[in-house]
């Protein structure tokens, strides 16, 4: 793995109950191999409604749900206000082109947090709940880029507190760079 690019933890968020929003903590604890201690997705199978009732013993690739803070410029520029926590982000990160990064990219987050990226958040209909029309703002026109523009999920490899501030540390996979999947 190589360091790339170094970014900042700009909001924490967490929920034990599986609502679209969640609300922003002062600091979250990731869990090796588990999530983020107290929020609904947390498990070492899928916790995602959908994927649990149909494959119960899938392993948890959406551990940690982490968005660029960028993101919520372009929302606005179109007309919606959405803050960190809204989407059902975990993480807000600033400086870090998530949806754009390989697989297997791992991001040190805080003094000891390390959650390694297994792909793209998928948009669903809860997001047009949330607010009409902005599923339409996050799925990407563009055929050479990401499919999506709702943030990234992950696997946590190295527990530790995440609190707004801390540095993220981009390490890339070394080897071949491959696309992060839908999830």
């Amino acid at each position: 793995m190589s360091h790339a690019v170094e970014g900042a933890v700009v909001a924490v968020a967490a929920d034990s109950r599986h609502r679209f929003s969640k609300p922003v903590h002062e600091h979250i604890m990731l869990i090796e191999s588990y999530g983020v201690e107290g929020d609904a997705h947390a498990g070492e199978f899928v916790r995602h409604r959908y994927l649990a009732r149909r494959h119960p013993r899938l392993p948890n690739l959406r551990q940690v749900h982490l968005l660029p803070c960028e993101l919520f410029d372009d929302l606005q520029g179109a007309g919606f206000v959405v803050t960190p926590g809204e989407l059902g982000e975990n993480i807000t990160t600033a400086g870090l082109n998530l949806e754009a990064m390989p697989l297997g990219t791992r991001i040190e987050l805080g003094p000891t947090a390390i959650v390694e990226l297994t792909g793209l958040r998928t948009p669903c209909v809860l997001i047009d709940r949330f607010r009409a029309g902005l599923k339409k703002q996050v799925v990407s026109s563009v055929k050479t880029g990401p499919a999506f523009r709702c943030g990234v999920l992950g696997a946590v490899r190295a527990g530790g507190r995440v609190a707004a501030g801390d540095t993220a540390r981009v390490l890339l996979p070394d080897g071949n760079h491959d696309r992060l999947p839908a999830l």
